[in-house]
């Protein structure tokens, strides 16, 4: 089984800071780029970021750049989002996603996984 389990969300101050975790199975992770997404309450789903398999890394949205920072342990099969000064309008569902090949084949699948709620009062 191919899967994604997110976690790290939770509730935090504005200001405050939180790290997501994104684990991985079921296929070969450090052949694959990792990708952080969000859907805030209302809104479509946003790219956030991508890390590359060896470590190369696009961001997607300004107001996010220097504040959410990715990274990888292939070691862990992991991928991380360090979110620091938090503001209200992160208040989203954050997703990791993959695009691995279908083994066998030459084809490319999306795996997404289930999200991770992160809440900035205010």
């Amino acid at each position: 089984q191919v899967q994604l389990v997110e976690s790290g969300g939770g509730l935090v101050q504005p200001g405050g800071s939180l790290r997501l975790s994104c684990a991985a199975s079921g296929f070969t992770f450090n052949n694959y780029p990792m990708t952080w997404y969000r859907q805030a309450p209302g809104k479509e789903r946003e790219l956030v970021v991508t890390s590359t398999s060896t470590g190369g890394v696009t961001n997607y949205a300004d107001s996010m750049k220097g504040r959410f920072r990715i990274s990888r342990d292939n070691a862990k099969n992991t991928v991380y989002l360090q979110m620091n000064s938090l503001k209200p309008e992160d208040t989203a569902v954050y997703y990791c996603k993959a695009v691995v090949v279908v083994a066998g084949t030459d084809n490319y699948v999306e795996v997404w996984g289930q999200g991770t709620l992160v809440t900035v009062s205010s």
